[in-house]
């Protein structure tokens, strides 16, 4: 089974399966374990990006470790400027290259491709991310001297 594509009846807890298993957690939890608001968790997954694993009876979203891990790494997606169209993607390569049904050799390669491709953007963010930190410390330690200068 391909991660986040279950089926409706799937995600109910009422199922039986193998993801009963896993601990679930509701939103509450998930927010505090991943640093992410409830909204922001709910906006992630009105756009697809995750899908909660179940349901309580009441209603209530529930969430497991892999679930958790999912949001993680769209949190460490979003600094990096990645839009919700990117990380989507980058998730279904992810998603595609783990799956139970592995892909032919070809289609691995594509994905490979893709995803390095996605590698590289988030290198290259990453080293404006580091010089805009440098500039930014380097403006941090005038203020200082001059902080310095005007108490000496």
């Amino acid at each position: 089974m391909v991660p986040f594509e279950r089926s409706k009846s799937s995600r109910f807890i009422e199922e039986a399966g193998a993801e009963m298993a896993e601990r679930q957690m509701q939103i509450g939890e998930v927010a505090e374990r991943t640093g992410l608001s409830l909204r922001t968790i709910r906006h992630y997954e009105e756009v697809g990006l995750v899908i909660p694993s179940a349901r309580s009876k009441g209603g209530f979203r529930l969430y497991t470790e892999t679930d958790v891990d999912r949001l993680m790494v769209i949190r460490r997606m979003k600094p990096l400027d990645f839009s919700l169209e990117e990380m989507r993607d980058l998730l279904e390569i992810v998603d595609r290259i783990a799956a139970d049904d592995a892909p032919t050799a070809e289609e691995r390669e594509r994905l490979h491709e893709r995803l390095d491709s996605y590698r590289k953007v988030a290198d290259a963010r990453c080293e404006t991310l580091r010089a805009q930190l440098m500039a930014a410390e380097d403006f941090a330690a005038t203020l200082r001297r001059r902080l310095n200068a005007q108490n000496s």
